[in-house]
């Protein structure tokens, strides 16, 4: 951790001494608002709120958060840097409104992002240096058998990550492209670079003030092996479109399961879901 925030200082460190001169340069400490607004279809992004599988028992509890700690404006540029922490876990439904947990992964790191805007549209980009680990819970576990469910017992995985993603947005519509590597991985043999591209587009309030229809898709691609995991969004958004609200949606996804206990099992589901967004 330490040499990510030396690289962070370095990086940096131009944009606070240059800060300090121009009378138009304004730093803001804590901003209640996210330079880059998550990418709706992403699955690696703060969400706070649930996936329901349409089809089975199984659902997703999302807890996470993603704050700008700094952020530095200066005539139509905005630069920050920012802090993510948050899990994604695998729930079952049971009776008597029991829902044992299965498996979770957690996330943390920092973040630093760019825009500008100009007029109607808007270019940029984000990076993240990022861990993470992920885990069978006692759900997994069958307490009359003494055993692991599915004959699947607790294994290592664990991913160091650097993630770059940039965007082009103009009226509604953002479209994204970039790629990941993974400077660490556990187990060894998952292939560690991964390319990324999608788009999400907005029908401002379509329905309504501040109720806008939206589509979202997500593509990856990993290198080692081309395969690919999809991701498909459609749903509607109470709330600004690249600020907080409500958004409720169905989802499409085919590819590698989310949750890195299940790294290597393919999966094919739709689910309904909702999220307050950041």
């Amino acid at each position: 951790m330490k040499k990510y925030l030396v690289i962070t200082f370095f990086v940096l460190s131009p944009f606070l001494l240059n800060a300090q001169t121009p009378a138009e340069t304004e730093i803001i400490l804590f901003p209640s608002d996210l330079t880059v607004h998550p990418f709706a279809a992403n699955q690696l992004e703060p969400k706070l709120g649930f996936d329901f599988k349409t089809i089975g028992n199984e659902l997703w509890l999302n807890i996470g958060n993603s704050m700008d700690l700094i952020r530095i404006k200066n005539d139509g540029q905005y630069f920050s840097f920012g802090a993510d922490l948050f899990t994604w876990t695998l729930l079952k439904r049971e009776d008597n409104f029991h829902f044992p947990v299965d498996a979770v992964d957690y996330m943390f790191g920092v973040n630093m992002a760019y825009i500008t805007r100009i007029h109607d549209y808007s270019f940029g980009g984000r990076v993240r240096i990022s861990h993470i680990s992920a885990h069978f819970v006692d759900g997994h576990y069958d307490g009359s058998k003494k055993q692991w469910k599915d004959g699947l017992d607790p294994r290592v995985y664990s991913r160091e990550f650097i993630e770059l993603l940039g965007f082009y947005s103009f009226y509604n519509l953002r479209i994204f492209v970039g790629g990941t590597y993974l400077f660490h991985v556990d187990p060894s043999t998952i292939g560690r670079g991964m390319l990324q591209t999608g788009f999400e587009y907005y029908m401002k309030d379509a329905l309504a003030y501040n109720l806008s229809p939206f589509l979202a898709a997500d593509g990856i691609l990993k290198i080692k092996d081309n395969s690919r995991n999809f991701t498909f969004n459609l749903g509607v958004k109470f709330g600004e479109i690249d600020g907080r609200g409500l958004r409720l949606y169905y989802q499409y996804y085919n590819g590698y399961d989310i949750n890195g206990e299940y790294y290597n099992f393919k999966r094919e589901y739709s689910s309904i879901g909702f999220n307050l967004d950041l």
